[in-house]
């Protein structure tokens, strides 16, 4: 074997070696990108589907089949804070025409440990007296600010919830697995949200 075979084989295996290394890094690439893909995906599926039940709730805050159970829209706020609400409306479920309650609270970060995302919660909506039942769809942030008739900002504590006109809610969801701990987020807002009937005063 003579120097150039020499000189070739080791160019073979330097090049060699790159492509091997190349394609490693193309492979490696290549599954952070469906990893990530479809993890935005569900992400904004996650999202659409807790936004569209808050605000389907929401929008029914007052509301009632038989507007003679609930005479004065503006005592159906019963509870009113930062990351808590509790109102009075009409299900409608089986279909009675009964007042009920929809109470929605977010749940501490220490009490969802079966995700690997640090920050998630459960994002509680509570029916009537029925046990507290958490969605779990990667909720960070559940937030809500209240607004008066004249679109003032009501500072918390809210001591008369009879005051809230209108309701500013934000959302933030995250995946509950991100890849290399790595968390895609996604926001959503409702500004100014009116339900009409605490407009009916």
């Amino acid at each position: 074997m003579g120097f150039s075979d020499i000189i070739d084989l080791a160019g073979s295996i330097l090049i060699g070696g790159l492509i091997m290394l190349i394609l490693f890094r193309m492979n490696s690439s290549a599954v952070e990108n469906v990893y990530n893909n479809g993890g935005e995906l569900s992400l904004q599926q996650n999202l659409s589907v807790t936004a569209k039940v808050l605000e389907n709730d929401f929008r029914k805050i007052g509301y009632c089949a038989d507007w003679k159970k609930i005479p004065d829209p503006s005592k159906s706020i019963l509870l009113a804070d930062s990351t808590r609400i509790k109102f009075l409306t009409d299900i409608a479920e089986n279909g009675l025409e009964n007042v009920d309650s929809i109470y929605y609270y977010l749940g501490p970060t220490s009490e969802l440990t079966q995700t690997p995302n640090p920050r998630d919660r459960f994002l509680y909506r509570v029916v009537n007296n029925e046990t507290p039942t958490g969605i779990n769809l990667g909720v960070t942030q559940f937030k809500l600010i209240y607004f008066d008739a004249l679109g003032d900002t009501i500072n918390l504590p809210i001591i008369v919830p009879s005051e809230v006109y209108t309701i500013e809610i934000n959302l933030t969801v995250e995946n509950t697995a991100g890849y290399n701990e790595q968390y895609s987020s996604a926001f959503w807002r409702q500004i100014r949200l009116v339900a009409r009937n605490l407009r009916n005063r």
